[in-house]
C-alpha cells in the first residue's frame, strides 16, 4: 500500500489507508547475508550541548539551512515517547522529525535525481530491515548489490528510507538517503504501519500555528447543530489519534489506532477548499498548539480552516476530552465517500 500524488483526495486517502490498513503492509523478502557498508567520508553530527539549547537549534531555520549533506540534528529526550511522523523537504533537502508532535529531528538527505525523482505524498511505513540490500542497483564498478542499511519501505515499487550518500544535491534512485547515523537512530523509533512519512515538494519549513483551528476556536463553543453523531472509545481505547475533515460530506471522522472512535457532522460558512493537516504540538494550562504542516495541495499560506465550524456540543467535549499532543487533523474539500467509506447518513 501507498499513496502518492497529494491530490484533491489525497489526504482523505493517506487517513483512511494508515486507519484500515495497518495489517496489510508488504511484506520485504528474506534479508540477504550482511555486507559490509562502503565506507565514505561522513561529517559528524551537530553536537549541541544541552537540551534546552538543541530545542533552539532544531526550529532555526537558519541552522537547519547551514547544515552540511551529512550533518543533523538529533534531540529525542525532548519528547521520549508517542507517535512519529517524518517530513521530507524535496527543495530543502531536509527531513524533520516529530514525536508526539515535538520536533525530535532535523536531518540532511538526498532524495532522487533527474530522471529518479522522487514521489511526493504520504506514506505509510510498510516494512523495515536493518540489513536490507538491493535487487536492482550494485555499488559502482562491482558485481555486488549496494547495501541499504536501516531500510524502511515507503512503497512496493522500491522506495525506501535508508543509510545512503548525502551530497550536496539529490543523488539517488528514487530512496530517501540519510546520513548513516541518523538512519540508525530514526530506525530504532518508528514502527511499521504506524508511523507517517510526508514527502513534499513545497520548500516551507513546518511552523508552530499561532491560533489554533477549529476546536480550540471560541465560536466552536457556540451552540452548534444538534447533529448527527457517533462516539465510541470503548472501540478503540489507545493508540494515536487522527481526526478527518471532509468538506464534501461536512463531515468529521475520529480514528484511534486505526479504528474509527466516532463521527459528526460539522457546519461552515466558508466552504473548505484547501487541504491542510496540522499535528497538536503541546497542550497545558495555556491551551493547544497546533503544528502547521507543509503539504502538496496546501495553498493555505498557513491559514487556520473552519473559523467558523460548528460542532454538536455534546461531540465537542467528548472529543476534547480525549486530546493529547500527537493528535493529527487532516481537512479535505474531497468526499469521504469516495475513498471505500460509505456516505454520511442524514
Amino acid at each position: 500500500m501507498h499513496i502518492r500524488g497529494m491530490n484533491r483526495g489525497s489526504l482523505v486517502t493517506a487517513a483512511l489507508a494508515l486507519a484500515f490498513a495497518q495489517g496489510a503492509a508488504a511484506q520485504m523478502p528474506a534479508p540477504a547475508p550482511a555486507l559490509a557498508a562502503p565506507t565514505t567520508p561522513m561529517l559528524a553530527p551537530v553536537m549541541v550541548p544541552n537540551p534546552s539549547e538543541t530545542a533552539d537549534v532544531l526550529w532555526d531555520s537558519d541552522a537547519i539551512a547551514r547544515l552540511k549533506p551529512g550533518q543533523f540534528h538529533w534531540a529525542e529526550a525532548i519528547a521520549p515517547e508517542g507517535p512519529v511522523l517524518i517530513i521530507v523537504s524535496l527543495p530543502l533537502q531536509r527531513a524533520f522529525i516529530y514525536r508526539n508532535g515535538v520536533r525530535i529531528g532535523v536531518t540532511t538527505v538526498s532524495t532522487g535525481r533527474a530522471g529518479h525523482l522522487t514521489p511526493t505524498g504520504t506514506f505509510p511505513i510498510l516494512a523495515k530491515d536493518a540489513n536490507h540490500v538491493s535487487n536492482k542497483y550494485k555499488i559502482p564498478g562491482t558485481s555486488v548489490y549496494a547495501p541499504m542499511r536501516d531500510s524502511q519501505r515507503l512503497t512496493r515499487d522500491g522506495i525506501f528510507l535508508h543509510a545512503g550518500k548525502v551530497g550536496a544535491r539529490p543523488n539517488s534512485h528514487g530512496c530517501v538517503h540519510l546520513p548513516a547515523a541518523f538512519a540508525r537512530t530514526l530506525f530504532a523509533i518508528t514502527t511499521t504501519g504506524a508511523t507517517t512519512v510526508d514527502i513534499t515538494d513545497t520548500g516551507t519549513m513546518p511552523l508552530i500555528a499561532t491560533t489554533a483551528p477549529l476546536l480550540d476556536n471560541d465560536d466552536a463553543a457556540a451552540p452548534g447543530p444538534a447533529g448527527n453523531f457517533t462516539w465510541s472509545p470503548t472501540a478503540s481505547p489507545t493508540g494515536p489519534l487522527t481526526i478527518v475533515i471532509s468538506g464534501a460530506d461536512r463531515r468529521l471522522v475520529v480514528l484511534r489506532d486505526g479504528i474509527e472512535i466516532g463521527s459528526s457532522d460539522i457546519t461552515t460558512l466558508v466552504p473548505i477548499t484547501d487541504s491542510q493537516a496540522f499535528t497538536l504540538n503541546s497542550a497545558d494550562a495555556q491551551g493547544r498548539r497546533w503544528l502547521h504542516l507543509p503539504i502538496p495541495g496546501d495553498s493555505s499560506a498557513g491559514a487556520l480552516p473552519l473559523a467558523d465550524a460548528r460542532l454538536p456540543p455534546a461531540f465537542r467535549s467528548e472529543l476534547l476530552a480525549v486530546l493529547v499532543p500527537g493528535t493529527t487533523l487532516l481537512v479535505t474539500p474531497a468526499p469521504l465517500s469516495a475513498y471505500g467509506r460509505k456516505a454520511p447518513v442524514r
